[in-house]
């Protein structure tokens, strides 16, 4: 009997968790009648949390992915990582 190791990742994790909040941003700027690419785009650049709607608490979701981290998953998906 083979024994085999399961493995486990806190990144894929993370990613999912930071793909729902972006999700929910976008959703809560549409809905506001923003263009949501260009809100989040201004907030990634400039780090203010105004280009953010308070609807549907979008702009406390994003101040929990750190920037850093969102823009590393952005090109590596971009470039097909």
């Amino acid at each position: 009997m083979q024994d085999k190791t399961v493995t486990f990742s806190l990144n894929n994790d993370k990613e999912n968790d930071m793909k729902k909040i972006l999700l929910l941003v976008y959703d809560a700027l549409k809905e506001k009648g923003y263009n949501p690419i260009n809100q989040i785009v201004g907030y990634i650049l400039s780090e203010d949390p105004t280009y953010i709607t308070t609807y549907n608490n979008a702009r406390s979701l994003i101040r929990k992915i750190d920037r850093d981290e969102l823009l590393q998953e952005m090109v590596k998906n971009y470039l097909g990582e």
